[in-house]
This record gives structure tokens, C-alpha cells and sequence, in this order.
């Protein structure tokens, strides 16, 4: 039995070590999922990235090949030009964006961390996009407050992505739903939060993963009932909710 138990640790653990993030039960159709659909297909740049990420100390917080993957293919197809990304790491998904866009489009993206984006600055500069992009360093509510100030912002962004504090979440979209164009899509990240939204309150969980648990938790609940948007959440990466706003 010991020995079981230290085989599912290990195969529980072994997409954990290099940043990836599945909800799905079985590692090996995760594993079929890269190796069929994600990996030959990834651009070289988003390979390098993801290799090297793989390597930082945090890479749990990066987005996983498959949610890069998807969200390249859904600006193509929403033939987005103005975005937005709030939370950025050393950049995969920013980087994911910039390869879809045109070559006018624009990322306003933020972060608290310069340090980890400028980690993958060198991959994404090689890549010839990071002229789409306007990195800002500080928390993102000061200058979301100041676009929303400004009512030429208003619907102004096709795509937002975000993947940030959880706990900022609703505070985020107060003020994203109004930056948003009607007919544009805002997507949330990790909404299903490591699978601890249908977890019993008694069950063991990690320390960061309960503390953000009711915030996610209150953001799921919010958006099912607001009238402004349509939804759907995705069981890709760490779940993702896309935003559709109506009005």
C-alpha cells in the first residue's frame, strides 16, 4: 500500500514540477492532450517560454500549454485588437496574445512583478511582439480606476484576461465591465481553483488554496447572476469562466 500511495504522490506531482495544471483525473490523457493537440503545433517562442518558466521557482503560477493554446485560437476567432492582461508571470499567456494579434493590435498588461516579466521579455522581444505591448508595473485597480475615468475608455477593449489576486477579482470586474466592448469577451482564470470549490469544508487543503477558496467561490456565484454578461467556465488549465458582455 506504501508503495501505491508513493506512485500517485509522484504521478499526482509530475505535471506540478514544471508549471503545467490539469483538472482532469488521469495524467496520461493530460499527457495525450500536450502531445497530440498542444506541443507540435506550439510556436517555438511559447516552447522556449514555457521551458524556461518551467524552471522558475513559481511555476505554478504560469498557464498551462493547453489554456495558451486555447486563448491564441479564441482572439483569432473574436479577431481581437485591443486587450487588456492583469497578472502577467514571466508572460506565456501574454505572449500567447501578442502571437495572435496583428501586427497594430495592443496588450495593456499588468503586473506587481517586474522581475518575473522581464524574465521572458528577452523570448518575447526575439518573438518581434513586444512592440503590441504596454507593461505596467503596480497594482492594476489605480490604473483600471483611471480608465474608467475616461469615457473614451469605455468598451474600448475586445479581450481581458485575468489572473491575478483572486480576492481582487470582483473589484476587477466592476470596473473591466465597463472597459469591455459589448460583444467582447473578459476571461477569468482559475475559477474551479484546483478543483477546491466542490471540496468539503473539513478537507485538507493548502493554505493559499483555502484562503482564496471563498473568493472564488463569491466571484463564481456573482457572475452566474449578472445580467450584463453571458458565461461559460471551462474546465481547461485551472478552469477558466469567459465573460461575454450583453449590455
Amino acid at each position: 500500500m506504501a508503495t501505491n500511495k508513493q506512485e500517485q504522490q509522484s504521478q499526482a506531482g509530475r505535471h506540478q514540477e514544471v508549471g503545467h495544471k490539469s483538472l482532469l483525473q488521469s495524467d496520461a490523457l493530460y499527457q495525450y492532450i500536450l502531445e497530440t493537440s498542444v506541443y507540435p503545433r506550439e510556436p517555438e517562442p511559447m516552447k522556449e517560454l514555457r521551458e524556461l518558466t518551467a524552471k522558475h521557482p513559481w511555476n505554478l503560477m504560469t498557464t498551462s500549454a493547453d489554456e495558451g493554446q486555447f486563448l491564441n485560437m479564441l482572439l483569432k476567432l473574436i479577431n481581437a485588437k485591443n486587450t487588456m492582461e492583469i497578472g502577467v508571470y514571466t508572460g506565456y499567456s501574454l505572449l500567447s496574445t501578442a502571437l495572435a494579434l496583428p501586427d497594430d493590435g495592443k496588450i495593456l498588461a499588468m503586473d506587481i512583478n517586474k522581475e518575473n516579466y522581464e524574465l521572458g521579455l528577452p523570448v518575447i522581444q526575439k518573438a518581434g511582439v513586444a512592440h503590441k505591448i504596454d507593461f505596467r508595473e503596480g497594482p492594476a485597480m489605480p490604473v483600471l480606476d483611471k480608465l474608467v475615468e475616461d469615457e473614451k475608455n469605455h468598451g474600448s477593449f475586445d479581450f481581458i484576461f485575468v489572473d491575478a489576486d483572486k480576492d481582487n477579482y470582483l473589484n476587477y470586474h466592476k470596473r473591466l465591465i465597463e472597459l469591455v466592448k459589448v460583444g467582447g469577451l473578459i476571461g477569468y482564470d482559475n475559477t474551479l481553483w484546483n478543483g477546491s470549490v466542490v471540496a468539503p469544508p473539513d478537507a485538507p487543503l493548502r493554505k493559499y488554496v483555502r484562503y482564496y477558496r471563498d473568493f472564488v467561490l463569491e466571484l463564481n456565484k456573482a457572475l452566474a447572476v449578472d445580467p450584463r454578461i453571458e458565461i461559460c467556465m471551462l474546465p481547461v488549465g485551472d478552469g477558466i469562466t469567459l465573460c461575454r458582455r450583453l449590455k
